[in-house]
């Protein structure tokens, strides 16, 4: 082997040594985690509270829908309230806009204050015949790992929370096209569906 071949041997060795070195898992690693979402922070409440300041209950004021969503925790150990009522929003609104899977969100929450629907958040989604996902009672396995179901998760925290007004106040149907019924009053159209009271 001459001199040229071996100092050509030892650059490809030390190139192809970088650029696994690059690829390893800890750099994998790295890129993923630059890919991932970033959570957002979190506000905190103060611990002791004079009558002018920010209570436990209290609402936080969101400049938008976006940052409300990006907000709210993901994280398991939700109560069966949130799993339900995120359930819902991810097969009957996954892919439209937030504005949309909020509406669908306010559509249940409104149907259970009604007095017209169950006043249980999953006896409203899982009662027969009004959500076409359920089957045999049950809402079908979800991946609690997709992108989709934990926005919404977090969709579903900020309805129950009230921390955002969604432009289908008050309404208690929705689909896509025409009316479920008649004598019903179009409150507005988010994305693919159109919202009814």
């Amino acid at each position: 082997m001459t001199f040229f071949s071996r100092a050509a041997a030892a650059v490809a060795m030390t190139i192809s040594f970088f650029g696994l070195s690059a690829q390893s898992t800890a750099g994998l690693a790295a890129g993923v985690e630059q890919m991932l979402p970033q959570p957002a922070v979190a506000v905190t409440t103060p611990t002791t509270f004079d009558n002018n300041e920010l209570a436990a209950g209290d609402i936080v004021a969101y400049p938008t829908l976006a940052a409300a969503v990006a907000a709210q925790s993901t994280h398991d150990g939700d109560d069966e309230a949130i799993q339900c009522l995120a359930g819902a929003i991810y097969y009957e609104s996954k892919g439209e806009p937030l504005s949309g899977q909020l509406a669908v969100a306010d559509v249940i929450i409104n149907r259970s204050k009604s007095g017209r629907f169950p006043s249980d958040i999953c006896d409203v989604v899982l009662q027969r015949g009004q959500f076409g996902f359920v089957r045999g009672g049950r809402i079908p396995n979800i991946n609690e790992d997709s992108r989709s179901y934990r926005t919404a998760v977090a969709v579903a925290k900020v309805a129950l929370a009230e921390a955002w007004d969604g432009e289908a106040d008050r309404a208690l149907y929705f689909n896509r096209g025409r009316a479920p019924a008649s004598g019903l009053t179009r409150v507005a159209t988010i994305g693919n569906h159109i919202f009814w009271r």
